[in-house]
């Protein structure tokens, strides 16, 4: 089965006021929808946008395994546990939060930062937390959220190309940018698709694309 949710269908969040727009895929803050808490693991799919100078202040998290992914510009990233990081795109930056950790994120940049921030639900709480990033992740190459039982795919596809999504019981289909056919849905920039049971499913690019999947162990 394909569920497919459209970018302007996104509950509009943030504060633009001080430069932070943010689009969510989820109930997330004070919008609440019911039927779309979460997709398996996936707890919330955000698009940010900060201004230069703009930025989330420090603040706690705990039992999420937190994902970012750069659209477009430089966020840099600081937590409790000492690590401070300038994410650009094509970098998978990875914060488990565990038991507990606090972090900011800010632009520190002279151009508008767009990031997706994905949240996963580990299988159990607690822990110590952990900080991961890698720089340039190659097309196609699977990384691991393994408390969470999800692998990532970041593909980057030519006009015309085709890419199989992944054979499981979940996957989760966020397109970045550019269009792309999926069975006989189209989706856009923004669009998502949660797929069940999903097996020998193909996406086709209209264009150029970049398209992140969620490969779920279950949902």
């Amino acid at each position: 089965m394909i569920s497919v949710r459209r970018g302007d269908e996104r509950y509009p969040g943030g504060d633009p006021d001080a430069g932070i727009e943010s689009l969510h895929a989820f109930s997330f803050g004070r919008f609440y929808e019911p039927d779309n808490l979460r997709f398996g693991p996936v707890l919330a799919c955000n698009e940010e946008r900060l201004a230069p100078g703009a930025g989330f202040d420090e603040h706690p998290h705990s039992h999420t395994e937190i994902l970012t992914w750069v659209i477009e510009g430089e966020l840099t990233h600081r937590d409790s546990a000492g690590h401070t990081t300038v994410v650009r795109p094509g970098d998978v930056q990875c914060l488990s939060s565990a038991g507990g950790v606090r972090h900011e994120e800010r632009n520190e940049g002279e151009a508008p930062l767009v990031f997706l921030q994905m949240w996963l639900a580990p299988k159990k709480p607690g822990g110590e937390p952990a900080y991961d990033i890698v720089r340039g992740i190659a097309d196609s190459t699977p990384y691991a959220v393994l408390p969470a039982g999800a692998m990532l795919y970041v593909r980057r596809l030519a006009p015309g190309e085709r890419t199989a999504v992944p054979d499981a019981p979940g996957v989760y289909v966020h397109v970045v940018r550019g269009r792309v056919r999926l069975a006989e849905e189209e989706l856009g920039p923004g669009d998502s698709a949660r797929i069940t049971g999903a097996l020998g499913l193909e996406l086709v690019a209209d264009g150029g694309a970049e398209v992140l999947f969620w490969e779920l162990s279950s949902v």
